[in-house]
């Protein structure tokens, strides 16, 4: 798919929706066959197969219904890079997450309530054609920072997209 009409910016909300649309396909149109991409774990994975495999888990519903609402937006466009700041809303409660292992969902509603956010940013770098040729996330994936959202909070941040 070739994004080069569009702004990089619109590329971006454009990822982001596909993302919270929950369209795996849609989400791997944007990258460039040999991207790479690097959760911030520690790992990285090269090539569209790899991302994919990486991201599957989430768009099958492992860690619950997952929404990514972007705070931040910041384009590079003469360097061909982008930057977003973003909040991961996780719902436990919603029937998508049936797939959550039962261990991961009761620990993690106990703990954090049916409802739980995290904060990160995710840095793009494109080819001439708009395509995504790296995605480096940044967050604390081993002990997110996690914490009971309130209803108050969701439809505050709703409104305010």
């Amino acid at each position: 798919m070739t994004h080069q009409a569009r702004s990089l910016s619109t590329t971006v909300d454009e990822f982001v929706d596909a993302f919270n649309d929950n369209d795996l396909d849609r989400v791997m149109a944007y990258f460039a066959e040999d991207a790479e991409y690097e959760p911030g774990d520690g790992t990285k994975h090269h090539g569209r197969d790899a991302i994919r495999a990486e991201f599957a888990p989430q768009f099958t519903g492992r860690y619950g219904a997952m929404r990514f609402d972007v705070y931040d937006k910041l384009v590079d466009e003469p360097g061909r890079r982008a930057a977003i700041r973003w909040a991961c809303r996780i719902d436990i409660s919603k029937p998508r997450t049936r797939s959550v292992h039962p261990l991961l969902r009761m620990l993690g509603f106990l703990r954090h309530g049916p409802r739980m956010v995290w904060h990160g940013m995710d840095v793009f770098h494109f080819d001439a054609e708009g395509a995504i040729t790296a995605k480096y996330s940044y967050a604390n994936f081993k002990t997110p920072p996690m914490k009971r959202d309130q209803e108050k909070a969701w439809r505050t941040d709703a409104v305010a997209r």
